[in-house]
C-alpha cells in the first residue's frame, strides 16, 4: 500500500492511561450529557422532570483532551470559567441501537472527569437559541483521570463523587443522584451514533458549580472510580 503523502502530520492519537496495564485507552469521541442531576439542572435556572423529557448531549472534540494532574492555562473569551465534576464511562465495545439490558456490555471501564466550562458564553449561547461550542469545546476543556477496567465494578449505581477547590468541597453528591442511569444512557446515545471503542461520556455534573481563577487547584473524586487533579494558571 502506497503511503499517504500528507501537507502536515495529521493530529495525534489522544489516549488515557489504563489502570493496572502499559497499554493506553486511545480516544475516539467524547460526548457530554447535560443537567443529568436534578438539583444541578434547578441551579443553572431549568428544571428537568425526566417523565416529559429525553436525555440531550454536546461534544468536545477528542483535541479538547488533557489528563489529570496538568496545569491549564485560564481560557481566553470568558470571565467566568467553571468546573464540572463528572463520571465518565469508556466504551470498550461497538453498539448501535443497544437496549439498556445489554448496554453493560460495551462498558470498558470508568474514569473521573472535570467538564470545563466558558459559562458565560455558555449561557449567552443558551439564550440566544445557539450552539454551545464556545462554551464547551474548546481548547484543554475536557480533563480526564486514568481508565478503570470495569472489572468486578459492573454498572456503578451509586458512590460518592465529589470535588474540592483549594481545599474547600464545592460539589458532594452520590451517583444515585443521576436523573438518566448509565445503562439509560448508552442505550439512548446509541440510538443517534454507532457507539465505538474509545468512545467517553461524561455522564453529567451535580450541583455547586462555580467559578475558578488562576492559581485554583482543583481535586475531584470519585468512590470506586478515583480521583483527579488540575491546576489553573495564568491566562495566556
Amino acid at each position: 500500500m502506497t503511503q499517504a503523502n500528507y501537507l502536515w502530520n495529521p493530529p495525534p492519537v489522544y489516549s488515557l492511561p489504563v489502570r493496572g496495564i502499559e497499554a493506553r485507552y486511545p480516544v475516539n469521541r467524547i460526548f457530554c450529557v447535560g443537567r443529568n442531576y436534578h438539583a444541578h439542572a434547578v441551579e443553572m435556572g431549568v428544571p428537568v422532570d425526566k417523565a416529559n423529557a429525553q436525555p440531550f448531549y454536546f461534544t468536545k472534540g477528542v483535541a479538547t483532551l488533557v489528563e489529570s494532574g496538568a496545569t491549564v492555562p485560564y481560557p481566553t473569551g470568558t470571565s467566568n470559567y467553571h468546573y464540572e465534576m463528572e463520571l465518565v464511562v469508556a466504551i470498550g465495545a461497538p453498539g448501535f441501537r443497544v437496549a439498556e439490558a445489554d448496554a453493560a456490555s460495551l462498558i470498558y471501564g470508568y474514569a473521573a472527569g472535570l467538564d470545563m466550562t466558558r459559562r458565560d458564553l455558555q449561557l449567552v449561547a443558551r439564550e440566544q437559541g445557539r450552539p454551545w461550542d464556545l462554551g464547551k469545546d474548546f481548547e484543554l476543556s475536557a480533563i480526564c483521570a486514568e481508565i478503570v477496567p470495569v472489572g468486578n465494578l459492573g454498572v456503578l449505581e451509586k458512590g460518592a463523587i465529589n470535588l474540592a477547590v483549594n481545599g474547600q468541597t464545592r460539589q458532594s453528591a452520590d451517583l444515585s443522584q443521576l436523573i438518566w442511569s448509565i445503562p439509560e444512557l448508552i442505550a439512548d446515545l446509541s440510538k443517534f451514533y454507532h457507539l465505538q471503542p474509545g468512545d467517553l461520556i461524561y455522564t453529567g455534573t451535580p450541583e455547586g458549580v462555580g467559578a475558578v481563577k488562576s492559581g485554583d487547584k482543583l481535586v475531584g473524586h470519585i468512590d470506586n472510580v478515583g480521583d483527579i487533579e488540575l491546576t489553573i494558571g495564568a491566562a495566556e
